[in-house]
């Protein structure tokens, strides 16, 4: 089976302030980082059932979902936003995702989600001027990651005893990526298990040669394995699969379990 996971609190996991009229420009990419771009492989990555784990006030369905291809959406989000704020909302700054790489239909919500609505802080990979979706390839890699980085926020602000709900996807993966899996492939830097500066800058240098995105080992897995996509088109039926409670007891997560009727 496989799971979705983040590098770092990625969207659907959070939300940017403000709305930008064009497709967001990311940063020019070092030209030490150009070229080790250049040197990665390109492998097909296909993993059937990958899993991405999400706070839940994450709508697990929206326009995307309901439309079959631009033209339906196009029209039909002409007329809901004009007068429902809540629709704007729920899809965020679409600007940022050309017409051409927008994904339509059953699935394609939460994978829309993490390109518009940009977390500004960052992640493994990104350094906020765009966004990522992240997936790991088991669901006890994708708990890992998201155990990690969400411990750490409640960690910060304090947060007393409390289960926290967490969205669990299954999303099929089907596309040529960067692979950053082999030993040495790239420098040790980037897979620093808390310092994303290196690794960033290899995600600027990728997404401006226009990489669908990465294969990757976990740094929070022991021999687990993540996809970081810069674009929608190699995710596909991005569907609810559970509720995850995370029991946390004010100083970490002392147990994950799924929530049933």
């Amino acid at each position: 089976m496989v799971c979705a996971v983040a590098g770092g609190p990625e969207r659907g996991e959070a939300v940017t302030a403000g709305r930008m009229g064009s497709a967001a420009a990311a940063p020019a990419a070092p030209d030490d980082f150009k070229a080790l771009a250049a040197s990665l492989p390109a492998r097909r990555v296909r993993w059937a059932t990958a899993c991405r784990i999400v706070p839940t006030r994450h709508p697990p369905v929206n326009l995307f979902d309901r439309v079959a291809d631009a033209a339906d959406f196009e029209a039909l989000y002409a007329l809901e936003a004009m007068t429902n704020e809540r629709v704007r909302d729920e899809l965020g700054e679409i600007e940022r995702v050309p017409r051409a790489e927008r994904a339509y239909g059953p699935g394609s919500g939460p994978i829309m989600a993490a390109f518009t609505h940009v977390n500004t802080l960052g992640s493994r990979l990104s350094d906020g001027s765009f966004g990522m979706f992240y997936a790991a390839r088991e669901r006890a890699t994708a708990i890992a990651e998201t155990r990690h980085h969400h411990g750490r926020f409640l960690a910060a602000t304090g947060e007393r005893p409390t289960h926290l709900p967490m969205r669990l996807y299954h999303v099929h993966v089907d596309g040529r990526l960067h692979d950053l899996r082999p030993p040495g492939c790239v420098p040790a830097a980037v897979y620093h298990p808390g310092d994303y500066s290196t690794s960033r800058r290899l995600g600027l240098a990728l997404r401006a040669r226009g990489s669908n995105g990465v294969v990757y080992r976990s740094v929070r897995h022991d021999r687990g394995q993540c996809v970081g996509l810069l674009r929608p088109g190699p995710a596909s039926r991005c569907l609810h699969a559970a509720i995850l409670l995370y029991a946390w007891d004010g100083r970490g997560f002392t147990d994950v379990y799924e929530k049933t009727d």
